[in-house]
């Protein structure tokens, strides 16, 4: 930029000052505005204004002054023009006038004035042009208006160290130029002056605010009386000063007012006094001591430190209970409570001051001096007690405390004859004075008592217990005479009557009994009469309780009612374990309704769990007697004498049966069962050849079958099975028994394959929704190469193509499902297995079944999942259950195990693989009693289903074996499979 440039001041523009502290704007020095350069003269004239409209003005006449001298540099470019000089009449031009007019005549082209500068049509001259003196006076008026506001502002902002506020003065500086000077006198400073410049004070709100006073918290009583008795006590160990007012807190001094008080002194005392109790009790052996250790310990933790909220509390409610004493004082309850808490506050002797003068001013209240006596020791409760007893003679509890406080029993005996002396009709003291006797004595004083008070039946019924037969009755009937409408008499006549073994007479005082509490209104309940059975009967007295359910259980019952209520009182009983009383109302309910089956059949289950073998047969005699169409009663007791090896009597039940049941399958099917399971095969074949002349079955011929098949006749049991199917083609029992002779017992080879086939296909054909049968058929074909027939992956394929026909004609079967996946892992097949498993629980998602061979079959990060999942699914299926705490017994997880056990078999107690299962666990991890337990509890009900046990126990070589060996061989299945897989 040439020198003395100033930007934007061709456009008007002028220097400013900014309105932050930093000084004015930017200006070239003054040496640059000399006369030879203008702009540096305008620059110069802008920078020295401190107004704005005033620089802004001065800017205008520079720039105009510029102008004008440009103009005249222009016109003097080439010297002064000569004398009568025309501009432009070389070119054709006219004169101008000589006053400066505009000519008249054509100006040629390109021809302009002289002072046109070469500027562009309409533009000519400069944007200030005008002469110096074109402002008015409101040009003048605005100036210096502008002109005071702005010094108005400077004065605000700038400090003017030398007090000049001129309105001609220099321009604003910034701050640091302000204070260089002081700045600079910093350097003369000494290091004293710097030291004596005081801190900068803090006047923050805080310290306006109003000062508290400072709050002094004093020493608690029982530390300072603490202290004092350790200053007293010489042997206290510590530094005992009084002196001084200081007291010392972990090094701290702090002052208090008029003691010093070292806290590790007192710690020292109190190790000191505790030393010096150890000393007290211990022997006179060195180092033994007579302590016991967890007593003090204990001691030590009930000791009670009392807080400053319960002193508060106890002070409250000392104002409260003395403000209840001044209004009422002669309420004995708040004398009592007062004293109470005092006891409570540690303070006996002022508790037994408060009572004292309660049973002053409260002479007649028996509760103030029973508490009186409380809080006193044993001699000064005894004399508390005494004048009790003088003032309130007839206060029954204050005698039997005063009894209570004796140590022996001969004084007790003097205080309760006392007390008897003054209250003769107390039931309580006469009570508390014969408890003391023995018999002898007591029996004399029962004579006085049910004379004194005759209206007490404890004492009439504790007289007759006391006396003989005779002098009983007799007691008995006074007792009648005084109480005509107590039960109790009553009973205890007929179990008087009964322990002598007058059975016939109880019946009759029970009877006389209920009819002499009708005559005199005693209302007595039908219940309640129930439970006085049951009471009789607890007592050992059952024909009393027979007596009283004969009498009573009949009584408002509306007759439509009876059969359905004593059923649920005899129910009722036996949950109550009231055993002959629930036998009584059933006899009593199959008198009125002899033909009833389910009362019967209620009779011989009770009997069969509570009662003995002689009552079990009783009772199914009557039944079988009462319904002989009924074949239930005949074969439970047949069964019964089996059991019990009276097979003779057995036979004879069975021949009795027949000739009230000639055409009774199940009759029939027993006695065949009879002389079967006693080694009878020819009497059995006999009985079963006339069964299939008389009463011809589906059964019967299958029984047949099977007893030819058991004696190894395959022959003939085909020919049965042959003979039976033409009658019976529906029958799928049949099929799968002719199928399985011919695969498993024959010789295994073509025929005997295609024979089997053929039963299998005719049964499919005629029953196709039997699912044992598809699965038969398919296992069958599973195992061709064994008979020479095929490979296996031939029988693989034809038994999975089997499987899939019986889905489609049994839909949503978990059984078929199951068998398939089985299959397929038979096979080698795992993948198709798993993708078996999950569409089967999409079409089946509840299946127990599948459920449980899903969790049992998984990897075992995935068994606990599974188990989720299924439990979310089937919670109460047995086999689910099962499933889960075999995964326990996997993780070594016993007890877990075995509640889960005991789970499953609570839900289903006739599935028998529950019950291998949880044998198997015992046998492998259990000891002896718990694998007993768990076949005993097998071998009591007898479980008939579940997959494994159907196999093992319907296996030819295990038919005749009992449960017991059928849970045994079930274990054992299961134990070698877990060891195959381990």
């Amino acid at each position: 930029a040439p020198k003395g440039y100033v930007p934007g001041l061709g456009r008007g523009a002028a220097g400013f000052v900014t309105r932050s502290d930093v000084g004015p704007a930017s200006r070239p020095t003054a040496a640059g505005a000399d006369g030879d350069d203008p702009s540096a003269a305008a620059a110069s004239s802008v920078g020295g204004s401190g107004s704005r409209a005033s620089e802004l003005r001065a800017a205008k006449l520079a720039m105009q002054k510029m102008q004008r001298a440009q103009q005249e540099q222009q016109q003097n470019a080439f010297g002064q023009a000569p004398a009568g000089y025309v501009p432009g009449a070389g070119r054709g031009a006219t004169s101008y006038g000589g006053d400066g007019s505009v000519p008249t005549g054509p100006v040629p082209t390109g021809a302009r004035p002289p002072d046109a500068g070469g500027g562009a049509p309409g533009m000519e001259g400069s944007l200030f042009s005008g002469k110096d003196d074109q402002f008015d006076d409101d040009d003048d008026e605005a100036d210096r208006i502008y002109d005071a506001i702005d010094e108005r502002m400077n004065s605000k902002r700038r400090k003017d160290n030398n007090g000049n506020n001129s309105t001609g003065g220099g321009s604003s500086s910034a701050i640091g130029d302000q204070f260089r000077e002081l700045k600079q006198k910093l350097a003369s400073v000494t290091e004293d002056e710097w030291s004596a410049i005081p801190d900068v004070g803090d006047y923050s709100l805080r310290h306006k605010q109003k000062r508290r006073e400072d709050v002094f918290t004093p020493l608690t009583d029982s530390l300072l009386e603490s202290r004092s008795m350790a200053n007293a006590d010489a042997t206290a160990g510590g530094q005992n000063t009084m002196a001084g007012t200081v007291q010392v807190l972990d090094g701290v001094a702090t002052s208090t007012a008029g003691y010093r008080t070292n806290l590790s002194g007192l710690a020292e005392a109190r190790s000191t006094v505790m030393t010096m109790s150890l000393d007290k009790m211990s022997d006179s052996v060195s180092g033994q001591t007579v302590i016991d250790p967890k007593g003090y310990l204990t001691s030590l933790s009930n000791t009670k430190i009392a807080s400053a909220a319960e002193v508060g509390d106890v002070n409250k409610a000392r104002l409260l209970l003395k403000s209840v004493r001044d209004t009422n004082p002669k309420h004995g309850p708040g004398w009592i409570a007062a004293a109470r808490v005092e006891e409570a506050a540690g303070k006996t002797a002022h508790a037994r001051k408060l009572i004292m003068e309660g049973c002053e001013i409260c002479p007649d209240n028996e509760d103030v001096w029973l508490e009186a006596a409380r809080l006193h020791p044993q001699d000064q409760a005894k004399t508390v007690l005494a004048a009790a007893a003088r003032r309130m003679p007839t206060s029954v509890k204050v005698y039997l405390r005063a009894a209570d406080l004796e140590n022996h029993d001969y004084a007790k005996k003097a205080v309760l004859r006392k007390a008897l002396e003054a209250n003769p009709n107390s039931v309580t003291l006469w009570k508390a004075a014969i408890d003391l006797e023995d018999a002898s004595d007591a029996k004399v004083l029962l004579a006085v008592a049910v004379e004194k008070v005759p209206h007490s039946v404890e004492m009439w019924l504790a007289l007759a217990r006391l006396e003989t037969y005779d002098n009983a009755r007799k007691v008995l009937n006074q007792a009648r005479k005084h109480l005509p409408t107590e039960r109790a008499v009553w009973i205890a006549a007929a179990k008087l009557e009964e322990s002598q073994n007058h059975g016939d007479m109880v019946d009759m005082i029970v009877d006389k009994a209920v009819r002499s509490l009708d005559k005199h209104d005693a209302v007595v309940a039908r219940a309640q009469w129930l439970k006085e059975a049951e009471a009789a009967e607890a007592a050992g007295a059952p024909l009393t309780s027979a007596a009283i359910v004969k009498c009573t259980v009949g009584r408002g019952v509306d007759d439509e009612d009876r059969q359905r209520t004593w059923a649920d009182d005899a129910n009722g009983a036996l949950s109550r374990n009231a055993v002959a009383t629930a036998r009584a109302i059933l006899a009593h309910s199959l008198a009125a309704f002899p033909t009833k089956r389910s009362l019967w059949l209620q009779a011989v289950d009770l009997e069969r769990k509570q009662g003995s073998a002689s009552s079990l047969d009783e009772v199914l005699a009557a039944a079988s007697e009462r319904l002989p169409r009924t074949e239930i009663f005949w074969l439970v007791r047949a069964k019964e004498k089996w059991l019990a090896g009276e097979v003779d009597k057995s036979r004879s039940i069975l021949t009795e049966a027949f000739k009230a049941n000639p055409d009774s399958e199940p009759v029939w099917l027993a006695a065949v069962k009879l002389e079967w399971e006693t080694g009878e095969i020819e009497r059995a074949r006999v009985l079963l050849t006339r069964a299939r002349e008389r009463a011809p079955t589906a059964r019967i011929y299958m029984k047949s079958a099977l007893l030819e098949r058991e004696c190894q006749q395959y022959k003939v049991a085909l020919e049965l099975l042959e003979e039976g199917l033409k009658k019976y083609p529906t029958f799928a029992k049949m099929y799968m028994m002719g199928g399985q002779i011919c695969s498993e017992d024959l010789t295994k080879d073509r025929i005997n394959l295609d024979r089997a086939r053929k039963f299998y296909q005719r049964g499919l054909q005629n029953c196709p929704n039997s699912i044992v049968l598809w699965c038969l058929a398919s296992q069958l074909e599973e195992r061709v190469s064994e008979y020479g027939a095929g490979s296996v992956n031939a029988g693989v394929t034809k038994a999975r193509s089997l499987l899939e026909l019986a889905r489609l004609k049994n839909a949503k079967n978990p059984d078929l499902w199951l068998e398939a996946i089985r299959l397929e892992r038979r096979a080698g097949n795992e993948k198709l297995a798993v993708s078996l498993m999950a569409r089967a629980l999409q079409e089946c998602p509840t299946s127990g079944l599948l459920l449980a061979e899903n969790i049992s079959t998984s990897p075992r990060v995935e068994q606990k999942s599974k188990s989720a999942d299924a439990i979310k699914r089937r919670p109460d299926d047995p086999r689910v259950i099962a499933a889960v705490a075999a995964l326990f017994a996997g993780e070594r997880k016993h007890d877990k195990a075995r509640k889960w056990f005991e789970r499953a078999v609570k839900l289903d107690s006739d599935v028998g693989d529950s019950w291998a299962k949880w044998y198997a666990f015992e046998l492998d991890v259990g000891k002896k009693e718990a694998q007993e337990n768990v076949k005993q509890r097998c071998i009591a009900v007898e479980p008939k289903h579940g997959e494994l046990w159907c196999r093992v126990s319907k296996a030819m070589l295990n038919r005749r074996k009992s449960s017991s060996e059928h849970l045994e061989a079930a274990a054992q299945s299961i134990l070698e499979k877990q060891q195959k897989l381990n």
